[in-house]
This record gives structure tokens, sequence and C-alpha cells, in this order.
């Protein structure tokens, strides 16, 4: 009897894994198949780690620039803010989040897929020793460097900004 709901459970996940509509196996992009979170839940996930942030508006308002928020922030970004707190062992700042007045696009701020990160000498040793250059990134050539996992951070001179594809291999 175990045998057979085993095979029946198993039937019944393949059938919705393939099923019309779910994720990315219909055909979805990864812009839209992301799973995105509340503020609440990326400042606990962040508090858990150790993970600090600040705004210059002192705010968590989306809709306003000079706030730091997390509203609708990728789990993925999330967890890969995790993963580089715990890969660094540095201390970590967020300085940006999900809040307008970044640049747009498919893989931005706005759409979760973005944050930025205070400088400090422990970070920026961790990236330029760790990941590989790969050139200045077009429009404002920001020198940027890859992750194994294939997120990117540009320095943009007083911050980092890293684009997470995943969550760098959480």
């Amino acid at each position: 009897m175990k045998v057979r709901s085993a095979l029946s459970t198993l039937a019944l996940v393949s059938g919705a894994l393939f099923a019309p509509g779910f994720g990315v196996i219909s055909g979805a992009t990864d812009a839209n198949a992301a799973t995105k979170i509340s503020h609440a839940t990326a400042t606990s996930m962040f508090r858990s780690s150790g993970i600090t942030w600040s705004s210059s508006g002192g705010c968590s308002d989306r809709n306003n620039p000079t706030c730091t928020s997390f509203e609708q922030l990728n789990l993925d970004t999330a967890k890969g803010a995790q993963t580089l707190k715990s890969a660094t062992g540095c201390a970590l700042n967020i300085t940006g989040g999900t809040e307008t007045g970044h640049a747009g696009g498919t893989y931005s701020h706005w759409n979760g897929y973005k944050l930025d990160y205070a400088k400090s000498t422990c970070v920026t040793n961790y990236i330029k020793n760790t990941l590989s250059y790969i050139g200045a990134r077009p429009g404002d050539g920001a020198p940027q460097w890859k992750s194994g996992s294939g997120n990117v951070y540009a320095d943009e001179g007083s911050h980092w900004d890293v684009i997470y594809y995943n969550c760098g291999g959480c």
C-alpha cells in the first residue's frame, strides 16, 4: 500500500510540475516567475543573517527615492544577500532596494533583482579577489565582476550595485 501511495503522490506532483501555467516549466521568463516577498519578510531575513540596511531618508516607502524599501524584493535576491554575507564574513549594509529612483529595466531594483551595498574594504576585497572581472558596464562604464553563479557586481563608485539572477548558490 505504501508503494502505491508514493507512486500516486509522484504522479500528482509530476502532473502539477508540467501543467500549463506553472512557472519556468511552462515557458515563463525568470522575470515573471520570481517569488516576491514583503519588506517585513526581507528585513527579518536580513536581521537573522546580521545584514544591516539604511536609507538617506530614514524610511522604507517604496515610492520615495530617499527611502530603502524591500517591498516586492525577489526571494532569491534576499537569499543572495544572505549568501554574500555568509561567503564574505564582512559587515554588509544595504543602501538601496526596490524603491523608485533607480534605473529601469527587467532586471532592475524596482523589479526586485538588485540591491545596493555600502562600500567597505572587506566587501570590495572579496569581490575583486574572488569574482571574475568582466569589464565595464555598457552605458556608464562601471567596472563589473561576475560570481560563479552568474550574479553581477558593479562598482558604482560610492556603492556596489548587485544584480541577482539567482540566490548565489544558497
